[in-house]
């Protein structure tokens, strides 16, 4: 039987990082806020948990690689709430990209700001000669560098990644190894991803951001370093922490919103639905109150992308010296990028030393859903292998395999019934990786973004200070030319 509890200012449904810098942001300017969380921890997709391997050894898993790039200013700025001097970050000075026949490519010491990072990339790859740039669609390669929000998207929405990387005409190689991997590291696959949000990424990662491409790893498993830290920092602000606990349904109320659980019903006048793409789908489905035609459909259009593989194995041979903490692959199979954990996190090094071994995980994106699982781990470790021959003849002491399927969709055309963080219910916010947003904005940034943004409304109506969101330039430095001398870039050819 549910128990009612005692009246909140604001619920936060879902304790990730959207949830988490709600949460942040509104309790420290004195509002009494709930965050409900379905698992037991916080930190969403970015969070870990405590497995214990067969040997006994208790080891921190986590659903895959996490890069923090220097222009996540909101999530670095949630962050700092607790590690003020971000310690427990490390930066990752190289990230080199692997192909077939020894093929390699490095985006170390380059420029940070572009039109010089372009330059100096393109002069030094092995991939492009100079036959090979007069080739290229420079028109089409312009658009890069011309980012210009909505209309980007409405020029470049309804076409594919794929199509637009073809209208470049680079050369197959110089396209694996400089596009390809990138567009994947998006989850989308290339033929079905927006070709507008592909240009989103492009700029906020490389064309419009002036930190450069260098990120930084963290150098503990990610619930020791900040969501364990989190949920103290959270409860001495008076948030009420709900872990373990499964929101159903939200129902309107004379005063406000009533929030049903697992557990409890809390009444809130604000609340804040920060949740994975199927959760709030489910929340939507089983709240009628919150049915409102055009908003409600466009929640129920949204989806995710194809299923994502993160494999990590525990062996009992060391990888040879000068291997990298990580490096993306593109065209030896499925396989994404291989991350060697011993080399960047503690827990890992200290259980490598131990055992004289080492702790690699895999990563495959967009895995067509039909595809096996032993076909998977068969792919996988081919490339390993092929790789990193050390690896071949190494026991693997223990291993898990993840299977997900819950991060966003941004399939052709689907941007503009993207809902952003407003409703139309005055008291009702989305925030996540999904959410519309103004800027530029992507991943883990999107999240805390989104987050700040939802608390912002809240925060601002009644007259509270805001938090403020910093983000890379909203324009390309092309983007005024092509409004100007639009000749120089048409607009494409839809489908």
């Amino acid at each position: 039987m549910l128990d009612s509890s005692a009246k909140r200012d604001v619920v936060v449904i879902g304790g990730g990082i959207a949830g988490i810098a709600a949460a942040t942001a509104l309790a420290e300017q004195g509002v009494r806020v709930s965050l409900i969380e379905g698992e037991q921890y916080l930190g969403g997709r970015a969070g870990a948990w405590t497995e214990t391997l067969a040997n006994g050894d208790s080891q921190e898993m986590e659903r895959g690689f996490h890069a923090f790039f220097r222009q996540y200013y909101s999530l670095r700025k949630l962050l700092r709430r607790v590690d003020p001097n971000l310690e427990m970050l490390e930066q990752l000075h190289d990230y080199p990209i692997y192909g077939p026949d020894g093929a390699s490519e490095s985006f170390s010491n380059l420029p940070a700001t572009a039109p010089f990072n372009v330059i100096a990339l393109t002069h030094r790859t092995k991939t492009l000669s100079l036959r090979d740039l007069m080739k290229v669609d420079a028109r089409a390669a312009m658009r890069m560098l011309a980012f210009d929000g909505a209309s980007t998207y409405e020029d470049y929405d309804e076409m594919s990644a794929g199509e637009y990387l073809d209208s470049l005409r680079f050369p197959p190689a110089a396209r694996r190894m400089l596009f390809d991997v990138f567009a994947h590291s998006f989850f989308n696959p290339e033929n079905t991803m927006s070709a507008g949000e592909l240009l989103m990424m492009f700029h906020f990662y490389f064309m419009g951001n002036r930190e450069g491409l260098v990120f930084d790893v963290c150098k503990r498993p990610m619930s020791e370093a900040f969501w364990t830290p989190f949920e103290g920092y959270l409860r001495g602000l008076g948030v009420k922490l709900h872990l373990g606990e499964y929101v159903r349904s939200v129902r309107k109320t004379a005063a406000g919103y009533q929030i049903g659980s697992d557990g409890q019903v809390i009444d809130a006048k604000d609340v804040v639905l920060a949740l994975s793409v199927p959760a709030l789908k489910t929340v939507l489905a089983n709240s009628p109150d919150l049915h409102d035609g055009e908003w409600s459909e466009k929640v129920q259009n949204l989806d995710v992308t194809r299923p994502f593989v993160v494999w990590r194995l525990w062996l009992d041979k060391a990888t040879h010296a000068g291997r990298k903490p990580f490096v993306g692959t593109s065209g030896l199979g499925i396989i994404d990028n291989i991350s060697l954990y011993h080399l960047f996190q503690d827990e890992s090094r200290q259980w490598a030393e131990e055992h004289g071994g080492s702790v690699v995980e895999l990563h495959a994106y967009g895995v067509p859903s039909e595809m096996p699982e032993d076909k998977i781990r068969a792919d996988l470790l081919a490339a390993l292998h092929s790789l990193y021959p050390e690896t071949a003849n190494a026991r693997v002491i223990d291993e898990r395999y993840l299977l997900r399927q819950d991060c966003p969709d941004f399939s052709c055309g689907t941007y503009k019934n993207r809902p952003g963080v407003e409703t139309p219910h005055a008291n009702v916010f989305l925030a996540g990786d999904f959410v519309r947003l103004p800027f530029p904005s992507a991943l883990m940034e999107r999240a805390a973004a989104s987050g700040f943004s939802a608390a912002n409304k809240i925060l601002d109506r009644a007259g509270k200070a805001t938090e403020a969101i910093e983000s890379v330039a909203p324009r390309g430095m092309l983007a005024s030319l092509m409004k100007v001398a639009p000749i120089l870039s048409p607009r494409p050819r839809k489908q």
